[in-house]
């Protein structure tokens, strides 16, 4: 993917007023963020032992849910897959649906087909890839 292919986004719902809108509506605002669906994902503080919530795009494959680690493209992974890598157990909102899942790297195997199909929803992702020398790792969430 060019740098020209990147698609610029509306950052005007962001971070923490996006968790905020997202969870005081019910999923009815805030699920949908530059066209594609988002979930609340709240994973465990590994040093704080505290809830910390994340607005992410994600992907379905069968009853999973499928995010991407990928922190724009940054040389670290962000910070609630470092904390899922710790415990991999957490929560998600899909609008005003809550449960609980069990957070898996994607193995190097099934990563090719779950990478197309979390492309397909946001293909900013290719680019993403393009900017770290990591590899970028598709997280399976499971709900329990």
């Amino acid at each position: 993917m060019a740098e020209t292919d990147y698609t610029q986004t509306d950052i005007s719902l962001r971070g923490d007023e996006h968790i905020r809108v997202y969870r005081e509506s019910g999923g009815k605002e805030g699920y949908i963020w530059n066209g594609v669906p988002t979930l609340l994902l709240t994973v465990t503080g590994r040093r704080s032992g505290e809830p910390k919530t994340s607005a992410l795009i994600f992907a379905r494959d069968g009853d999973d849910y499928l995010v991407v680690a990928s922190k724009g493209g940054a040389p670290q992974h962000p910070l609630w897959y470092v904390n899922l890598q710790a415990d991999p157990h957490a929560e998600v909102q899909v609008q005003d649906r809550t449960m609980s899942v069990v957070a898996r790297t994607a193995t190097p195997e099934e990563k090719p087909r779950l990478w197309r199909i979390v492309t397909e929803a946001w293909p900013n992702y290719d680019l993403y890839q393009s900017r770290t020398d990591r590899d970028i790792p598709v997280v399976v969430l499971s709900p329990t």
